[in-house]
């Protein structure tokens, strides 16, 4: 049986991506279903694109791209689909009568800390997702979100922020906290070495 040269420089450079990809997929959404078919439809896309890869170039910062373009396409869908569905008696959607009780545990653990990241923004959530979770840099996150580095860095310092002021009472209890001269701002060297 004759090899494809084509799928065997795809299954080298992409695949080995797709756990990766589901993990983040499965936390952006919030669901291990849809992050499946998103990230299914996004090997799909990129698949049918493939031709257009420049080999030798990121390819995982390349798939991030599709994968969020997937998602914000499939939220787009689900946005249409849940106005149909609104109540008579007060014009209130499914999702805004649904009630929300975070997560409150007495110690610094993965419940915790995860509810305290599904509380920050979605736009701060995907830029922590990547460059503080999965160790993007800067570039690729801003490729991947289709967004100026700029914006990455600013983002991510809300997020950031976002995530200690959740933990704070947490991090305070176990006797972790920040000293005036720890608050300063990261050493320029540092901030570079993250663009890349």
């Amino acid at each position: 049986m004759e090899s494809n040269p084509r799928l065997d420089e795809f299954e080298t450079a992409a695949v080995p991506h797709f756990n990766e990809l589901y993990r983040v997929a499965s936390r952006v959404l919030g669901n291990r279903s849809d992050a499946g078919d998103v990230v299914q439809e996004t090997f799909l896309q990129a698949w049918k694109c493939f031709d257009r890869f420049e080999t030798g170039t990121n390819c995982r910062a390349w798939l991030y791209k599709i994968l969020f373009n997937v998602i914000r396409q499939s939220r787009r869908k689900a946005w249409r689909f849940n106005r149909r569905f609104v109540y008579d008696d007060d014009d209130r959607t499914i999702d805004e009568t649904l009630g929300y009780l975070p997560l409150m545990g007495e110690h610094l653990d993965e419940k915790r800390v995860s509810a305290a990241f599904e509380k920050l923004p979605e736009a701060y959530r995907e830029i922590v997702l990547l460059v503080d979770v999965h160790e993007l840099a800067y570039r690729e996150a801003a490729e991947a979100l289709d967004v100026p580095i700029g914006t990455v860095m600013s983002r991510l310092s809300r997020g950031r922020a976002m995530l200690r002021g959740e933990l704070a009472d947490l991090a305070a209890a176990y006797g972790i906290g920040e000293t005036s001269c720890e608050k300063s701002t990261r050493p320029r060297e540092y901030v570079v070495a993250r663009v890349r």
